[in-house]
């Protein structure tokens, strides 16, 4: 009997021993990260907490060379993980070990340690590389934008593939040192601050050098080079302020563009007052070359914008958007891209607002005035913000449709209540990711009202809502607001992304 006992024992722990050694065995990493309009964008089995890119551009030839160092910790026990890439690896460190790497679909590089890394690891990866970026198609197509003087690696949601080896979705946001080295005579402007001036390198090379100190996502990572006019300068309270334009806009667009950039500081310092404490450590704007870039982008604390926002003279409705973003897409992204009018309705609500506090058009006016002049069978009505879908996630729903959610909301709470739940809202997910569902529950919150049935009209139903009581528009034929010509100019170049 004991002998028996003895060997059920042994053979019971013989099994456990196995179990744990089959449950702890390392595993690959994933190619995606569960976002169901983009599947194999980012990677599991992973976060990353700050990239170091070291990059050397000629213009002349597009050419790039680069060093990225990535700081990560491991979530589980990985025996290999992926990254987001498409210029040509030399080679891969992990943990100061050479790494193999193969290639995975279009923009996939898997890369497999010399030892497996433990759930909770660090993990010190160093890609070396290069490459012609604009000779590059992932995802049917090529995000680099080459101008004539340099480039701009500017896009939304990909252009990190084409320039450093990413995660690259907004759930695994991370902070950033980048250093641009370019022919002497060209500027290179990327986010945050200049933690040193330009540097004289040999073979007549001056590098710059810049750091973004908050989480910041892949995407709203950028870098333009060319030849730009660089102004430096603080805010009221001190942030730094760094605007660039390009030497190759005529004095008209570049009078225009002035103009409305400058401003940046004063429209901060108001959005400030509407949703919170501004996010981040510097400020400002570049404006690229003429027939270049085609929209604007919410680069964290520097956005990019096309030269054709100011073709009809000084455009500040675009730089308020532009910097909403600061708050809504930037601070706090998205879970997944489905959320995106989580981003492009609140920084279109911003420019109602501005509209509102300027004199030239009520946030209600506005509404009436889009709500009366859009046929129910327009793509504003047959799309659901909240559910796009990818042909329509820069499309009039998320933006304009977004927008008239808002306003639907404040109409349903309160002026009070409405602009606590935005500062609410920027102060819980800061540095954050955030879903509709988190919004709407906050919402109700703060209300105490239940809300289903005006975000259920609002955002999920492919269909133009009725509008009753005080938004029943009056039967005389529409007057467009003072502001709208400006908005819809914004907004047809910012679809164009």
């Amino acid at each position: 009997m004991r002998k028996l006992l003895t060997t059920v024992a042994v053979t019971a722990l013989t099994l456990a021993a196995t179990a744990v050694a089959a449950q702890a065995a390392p595993a690959p990493g994933g190619p995606g990260l569960g976002d169901r309009y983009y599947p194999d964008y980012g990677n599991s089995g992973y976060d990353v907490s700050h990239y170091d890119i070291r990059v050397r551009y000629t213009p002349a030839t597009d050419r790039l060379t680069g060093t990225t160092t990535i700081l990560a910790t491991a979530t589980q026990d990985l025996s290999r993980f992926n990254l987001d890439f498409v210029l040509d690896v030399s080679s891969v460190l992990v943990n100061n070990r050479p790494a193999t790497f193969t290639r995975q679909g279009d923009h996939e590089l898997v890369v497999t340690p010399a030892r497996p890394i433990a759930d909770d690891g660090r993990m010190t990866i160093v890609v070396q590389y290069s490459g012609v970026p604009s000779t590059k198609t992932a995802a049917g197509f090529t995000a680099w934008i080459r101008t004539p003087d340099g480039a701009m690696a500017v896009g939304e949601p990909e252009i990190a593939w084409w320039w450093y080896p990413s995660n690259d979705h907004p759930l695994d946001k991370a902070t950033f040192d980048v250093s641009i080295s370019v022919p002497d005579g060209v500027e290179a402007i990327s986010n945050g601050v200049m933690p040193r001036p330009p540097v004289r390198e040999t073979l007549n090379y001056t590098r710059w050098s810049w750091r973004s100190l908050k989480p910041q996502a892949t995407y709203l990572t950028f870098m333009t080079v060319g030849q730009y006019d660089v102004t430096q300068d603080t805010d009221a309270v001190g942030r730094p302020v760094y605007n660039a334009y390009s030497q190759l806009l005529s004095q008209d667009f570049r009078d225009a563009a002035e103009a409305s950039v400058e401003r940046t500081a004063e429209i901060v310092n108001w959005e400030e007052t509407v949703f919170g404490p501004y996010p981040f450590e510097a400020e400002g704007g570049v404006v690229g070359p003429p027939e270049t870039l085609g929209f604007a982008l919410e680069n964290q604390t520097r956005p990019n914008y096309s030269w054709a926002f100011f073709r009809r003279g000084a455009n500040t409705s675009v730089i308020v958007h532009e910097n909403a973003h600061q708050w809504f897409g930037d601070s706090v992204s998205v879970a997944r891209w489905e959320h995106i009018w989580l981003n492009e309705g609140f920084a279109s609500y911003a420019e109602w607002l501005w509209s509102e506090k300027n004199g030239e058009g009520t946030a209600q006016e506005i509404f009436d005035y889009l709500y009366a002049t859009t046929p129910a069978d327009a793509p504003i009505w047959t799309t659901a913000p909240a559910d796009p879908g990818v042909a329509q996630l820069f499309g009039d729903a998320v933006y304009d449709r977004g927008a008239m959610t808002l306003h639907q909301l404040r109409l349903a709470v309160g002026d009070d209540d409405f602009f606590e739940i935005l500062r609410t809202w920027t102060a819980q997910h800061r540095y954050g990711n955030a879903t509709t569902q988190q919004f709407i529950d906050l919402a109700e919150k703060i209300s105490g009202e239940n809300l289903d049935a005006l975000f259920q009209a609002w955002l999920f139903t492919p269909s133009k809502p009725a509008v009753t009581g005080a938004t029943t528009l009056a039967r005389t034929a529409p007057v467009a607001p003072k502001s709208w010509a400006k908005i819809s100019q914004t907004h047809e170049l910012l679809h164009r992304n």
